[in-house]
């Protein structure tokens, strides 16, 4: 079956508006069978809009039922208007005027999650990016933004809290319902709003901001997640202090609410003082809630809260300038969690992030520049380029004119564009007009697709005692540009002399930040003593590939004394990858495996010194993850890494059992459980010692985990030992374990996803029936995102050696789940087809069984707008 190719939208064919709408009044009858929802606004011609008698045109989902349809009190006539697709056009309008209209809704059988939809029973809303056009007609585009008045009415018994935008100004009662009547005061698009409606309980506090102003602070939930809630509220009071201290910027409402929903197909969106969160973003206790969920409740309210200036006061043009906003959210998130926590642990945890997931997405089918020059469908550019690529992006420009440059970049950012919908030219340009530095070459950041690879070698001219290092860069081609021009990369480097000493660089620093704009550059370091050990790319200053011919015993060097933490963690894992990769060519050859002892006596070394901080620790004792080590492949060869890797890890455990007895019991504690990052440190560096010592085989170590898990005060150690037990060759221990698990937690919904998540991740045989068994447990909802990220999506993307079977089973069950997802929710469709999309890094056999499913997939029937350009762009490669 053939389908008509849906409209491709350009960013070169940008234009203005026709019609603003200066204010919008809508009220919400919220009801069992359908909901009505009353629209009012006034519009007026754009004085910017150039063409003559523009006829108003609106944007509507097919699904939306309209009822009534009047300007100035005169309702129109079915020939007066013309509805096409997603479009409502109404020819002749007056230059300014009122528009009248009545639409009825189905929330109830609305399985997308857009727009107004219900999640267990509770009303809830998701406008971005085009959700509010499955409300009602409406300009759904970023750069109509409008004073929104609200009016949610509802059975009183049902659903005794009403939210919406802004501040509530006055409620009432007519028999059996009830009203409230919120005013935003601030101008925002439609993708911002958000209405809530349910039998919902909260916590409540107050935030005295740095003027003086007290702010309310609520926060809704279920009754039974209560005592989930005072994490998210601690953690949004230090979102508020850090957006003062650091930026400048203050709360402006009376009030700023969140909401945890169950059933949402994102993490968290930032509607403006209504913010609505997927229930395992703000959710968090000890008992139900790990180490890294307590961590990701910080870091997306701060996200979240950090949009109220970064995406609501300041929005985006249009959806071409998504990493506008997100980008440099995701940048203000990521300092304050480094401020919160390590700053060095945080950097490595988004850089493995890039690495693997983000330099992949670059060097795929749906490759894109951080700011995209056409989409199908914009909810398929909500991604990691968009988003962390965009974030290193803004870290650059903070590298290269300092932080208080940045920070008055920001603020005239912030003072030129409040209250518009503006372009990420327009920050590049406050950047520029607040420090004086010509960005005009950085710009290619935003228009060029690829992660660009650097090429870099060192000489050292003992007589003149001067280091020269030489860069060259390159971009590989993407599927919308052959042909890149140089990028603008601040390459942040430091010498570090023959004990381990750094010399001192420019304005007697011991690191320097190059600026690299050429294809091939040269660098000179003068007064070098004696040949040094470059340490490169310091703190990751850009998103780049870097290849530099360090030896193992440099590799090893860096790891002892660099004083770059980031840079240490990064030669043990180039260290491991090169022996690794060495392992696997034998392997594939046939050999038998031997471990080099220079990576055994590196490990040895940073186990046996105790003066190291206990997060770093944890993070060079860990190796590279198979999904990195595919990532650097040139052909994947999925069970030749598998096998690599856990004979690395398997030796490693072997060799040096004893440290890891010393580590695991040196770090148990009998202290209650906090997540600071000292016990989260010392945490994760008894669990991964515990995973060395089940690697040996030995019972003595089964019977460890076990004792953990039965002892354990808090989810982080219980789910740590549940998992190493797991994904363990004691099978005979596994299933009591799991039993015992869900017995436990089965009426937790999001303990439950960690548990399905387990087993769909299980490397062992027989995975995919393990999994296909779960979607008809009774803990499986097939409806809910949540629970199909935890089952299907970490079988399909954290289980490759299952995932890739020979048999091309997983492949043909990834297809099935996405055919049926098409029609249900084609955000969550698109997202899951992520694994098939790479099909060209594998053998040839793998190929075509990977291009058979993406094939059957497009053969299936009608195909969301959602799928279809992920699937097209998939096999035009």
């Amino acid at each position: 079956m053939t389908q008509s190719q849906p409209n491709e939208i350009f960013l070169k064919d940008y234009q203005v508006p026709a019609y603003l709408i200066e204010t919008t009044a809508l009220r919400f009858e919220l009801g069992e069978d359908n909901t009505r929802v009353f629209a009012d606004l006034k519009i007026i011609r754009n004085p910017e809009c150039q063409q003559s008698n523009p006829a108003l045109q609106l944007d509507g989902h097919p699904d939306l039922v309209l009822q009534e349809l009047a300007i100035d009190g005169r309702s129109l006539t079915t020939d007066e208007y013309q509805r096409e697709g997603e479009l409502l056009s109404i020819a002749a309008v007056p230059q300014a005027f009122e528009l009248h209209c009545v639409t009825v809704l189905e929330p109830q059988n609305n399985t997308a999650l857009e727009g107004l939809y219900k999640s267990d029973g509770m009303f809830c809303t998701q406008c971005e990016a085009e959700g509010f056009r499955r409300i009602t007609f409406y300009p759904d585009r970023p750069d109509v933004m409008s004073v929104f008045e609200t009016i949610v009415v509802a059975e009183k018994a049902l659903y005794p809290i009403l939210l919406s935008n802004g501040n509530a100004v006055e409620r009432g009662e007519e028999g059996d319902t009830h009203w409230v009547r919120w005013q935003d005061p601030f101008p925002k698009p439609a993708y911002l709003f958000a209405l809530v409606a349910g039998d919902l309980k909260y916590i409540e506090d107050s935030y005295t901001t740095m003027s003086g102003r007290d702010v309310k602070l609520q926060i809704f939930a279920e009754s039974k997640d209560l005592d989930k809630l005072d994490y998210g509220m601690t953690s949004l009071k230090k979102s508020m202090r850090w957006d003062e201290e650091v930026y400048g910027r203050e709360y402006d409402l009376d009030i700023f609410m969140v909401v945890a929903v169950d059933f949402f197909n994102m993490g968290a969106m930032e509607n403006k003082g209504l913010n609505i969160f997927n229930t395992s973003c703000v959710l968090a206790h000890p008992a139900t809630t790990v180490d890294a969920g307590f961590q990701r409740v910080e870091a997306v309210v701060a996200h979240e809260y950090f949009h109220n200036w970064s995406g609501n006061r300041v929005t985006c043009r249009d959806w071409f300038q998504l990493s506008l906003k997100e980008g440099f959210t995701v940048f203000r998130d990521s300092e304050f969690s480094a401020d919160m926590n390590s700053r060095t642990v945080k950097r490595v945890e988004d850089v493995s992030l890039l690495r693997t997931a983000q330099f992949a997405e670059d060097a795929g089918p749906m490759a894109h520049p951080v700011r995209p020059a056409s989409f199908i469908e914009i909810s398929n550019f909500y991604t990691l380029t968009v988003y962390e690529k965009g974030c290193e992006v803004v870290r650059m420009i903070h590298t290269l004119l300092g932080a208080d440059e940045f920070r008055k970049g920001s603020d005239l950012y912030f003072e030129r564009h409040d209250g518009q919908a503006v372009t990420t030219d327009d920050f590049v340009q406050s950047m520029e007009d607040a420090s004086g530095r010509d960005l005009t070459q950085f710009r290619r950041w935003y228009s060029q697709a690829g992660t660009p690879v650097i090429d870099a070698s060192g000489t050292y001219d003992a007589e003149a005692r001067r280091f020269s290092l030489t860069l060259r860069q390159s971009c590989p081609a993407t599927p919308d540009m052959a042909e890149k021009q140089p990028f603008h990369i601040p390459v942040a480097i430091g010498l570090l002399d023959q004990q381990g000493g750094e010399y001192l660089l420019e304005n007697s620093a011991t690191t320097q930040v190059l600026d690299f704009t050429a294809a091939e550059q040269v660098f000179h370091f003068e007064n070098i003593d004696s040949e040094p050990v470059p340490s490169l790319l310091r703190g990751f200053s850009a998103p780049v590939k870097l290849s530099y011919p360090y030896s193992q015993e440099a590799h090893i060097f860096l790891m002892q004394h660099d004083s770059d933490g980031f840079n240490r963690w990064d030669a043990s894992q180039q260290l491991a990858v090169e022996m690794m990769q060495a392992l696997i060519v034998d392997h594939q050859a046939g050999k038998a495996l031997q471990l080099p002892e220079q990576l055994v006596n590196a490990y040895r070394t940073v186990l046996a010194d105790s003066s190291l901080d206990k997060a770093m620790v944890s993070k060079i004792l860990t190796l590279p993850s198979q999904a990195y080590l595919s990532e650097l492949a040139e052909v994947i060869d999925v069970e030749a890494i598998h096998k690599v890797r856990e004979f690395v890890r398997n030796t490693l455990a072997a060799e040096l059992e004893p440290l890891w007895q010393d580590v695991y019991q040196a770090n148990l504690s009998e202290a209650a459980y906090s997540p600071d990052a000292d016990s989260i440190a010392r945490r994760s560096l008894k669990n991964l010692a515990l995973a060395y010592l089940l690697a040996t085989g030995k019972e003595e170590y089964l019977q460890l985990a076990l004792q953990q898990y039965d002892a354990a005060d808090n989810m982080t150690d219980q789910q740590a030992a549940l998992t190493l037990v797991t994904h363990s060759d004691f099978s005979a221990a596994t299933d009591d374990l799991l039993a015992r698990f869900y017995d436990s937690w089965k009426d937790e919904s999001l303990v439950v996803n960690q548990w399905l998540s387990v087993q769909a991740s299980k490397p062992s045989e027989g995975a995919l029936a393990r999994v296909e068994a779960l979607l008809q447990h009774p803990a499986y909802d097939a409806k809910n995102p949540n629970k199909i990220r935890s089952l299907v999506g970490a079988f399909c993307g954290q289980n490759p050696v299952n995932f890739h079977h020979q048999d091309g089973s997983g492949y043909a069950f990834l297809a099935d789940q996405i055919i049926q997802l098409n029609k249900q929710n084609p955000q969550i469709a698109s997202r899951l087809l992520g694994p098939l999309t790479r099909w060209k890094k594998y053998a040839p056999a793998r190929q075509q069984q990977m291009r058979a499913e993406l094939e059957r997939i497009k053969a299936s029937g009608e195909l969301s707008k959602d799928v279809f350009e992920v699937l097209t762009k998939s096999l035009a490669v």
